[in-house]
């Protein structure tokens, strides 16, 4: 059995910039998984770098509120809402509430450097 809790994770800065901590990926766990499932914070007033993704990739907000930018389309979203981000989509959130967003990340394939491209 696997468990892994959110304090054993490394934080760190992700290329969107984004402050990220991989909670589970099969290149890094004895784990066998297509997927990478991530927790993400972006603290209340700033927005991550537009990026893609070669893969499709799901946002679900714990907590907060942003703006998703997803090529051309641009929604609120909120505690509970799950975002579907098709591969190569140009995308990025801000976050526009008074306290971070908080979202989980779940990239399939699983997430690899060489499938994104940050602009």
């Amino acid at each position: 059995m696997l468990v892994r809790n959110l304090d054993q994770c490394d934080q760190f800065v992700a290329g969107d910039g984004t402050l990220l901590r991989e909670l589970l990926h099969p290149d890094k766990q004895p784990i066998q998984l297509r997927y990478s499932l991530a927790h993400a914070i972006l603290p209340a007033g700033q927005t991550s770098d537009p990026h893609s993704l070669t893969t499709s990739e799901v946002y679900y907000i714990l907590s907060g509120a942003g703006e998703m930018h997803i090529d051309d389309q641009v929604q609120t979203v909120g505690t509970g809402d799950a975002i579907y981000i098709p591969p190569n989509a140009r995308q990025y959130i801000s976050s526009i509430g008074t306290e971070p967003l908080i979202f989980l990340c779940i990239v399939d394939p699983a997430w690899r450097k060489e499938d994104e491209t940050v602009y």
